[in-house]
């Protein structure tokens, strides 16, 4: 059997979904890989700022690392931008469902909600609400996204800044969408980890 008997879904039998099975699970695998690949596609986005996209992305992950934060923090720094190419107009969004079922909550919050909390640091340039992230203030994550806004992307577009290579994370990446989709003891809704650990970062440094 090279394809499944079926040409539309509602005809298929279990052997034609086991067949499916056993493609799609080596293609999951390789997840990390290929994120990793969309990265490099960043070269491709707007230009404009000192450094590129990906500049940004590993700049921002860089950041984390050294703050001593945790692998759940440092691959989120690393992909927030993620969807500038592919969704330029929802790219926290983009980069947050893509995440979901591999970093805890608070993670995938604050990225996707980071785009309405960085306004506050050009919005009133471009005619927006720089209170935008006002609307978030009651959420237990809210300082969290201030937080990775200011220490991680707001300042991370500076070129003499000594960014680790993208090789450096490729082994968080993988640890990370190597996990169990959805796993209860990875999503943990509503606790909170520190963006930085001082004793990690001077281990780190």
């Amino acid at each position: 059997m090279e394809t499944v008997k079926f040409t539309a879904m509602k005809d298929g039998d279990k052997e034609d979904y086991d067949f499916l099975a056993k493609h799609e699970h080596p293609h999951v695998a390789g997840t990390g890989d290929r994120l990793l690949m969309a990265l490099v596609d960043l070269d491709e986005s707007f230009s404009g700022y000192k450094i590129t996209r990906l500049g940004h992305s590993l700049q921002s992950a860089t950041r984390a690392w050294r703050d001593g934060a945790d692998v759940d923090w440092i691959v989120s720094a690393l992909l927030h931008d993620i969807g500038d190419i592919y969704a330029p107009h929802n790219h926290d969004e983009y980069a947050a469902t893509i995440l979901k079922p591999f970093v805890r909550e608070q993670c995938r919050w604050v990225v996707e909600k980071h785009g309405d909390f960085q306004l506050v640091y050009y919005a009133s340039h471009v005619g927006a609400n720089p209170d935008k992230r006002e609307q978030f203030r009651d959420s237990v994550y809210f300082d969290d996204c201030a937080a990775f806004c200011e220490r991680w992307d707001q300042s991370s577009f500076d070129p003499d800044y000594d960014t680790l290579p993208l090789d450096f994370f490729r082994p968080m990446v993988a640890e990370v969408f190597a996990r169990k989709a959805y796993d209860p003891a990875v999503m943990r809704p509503g606790a909170r980890e520190p963006l930085g650990n001082a004793e990690v970062a001077k281990q780190r440094a």
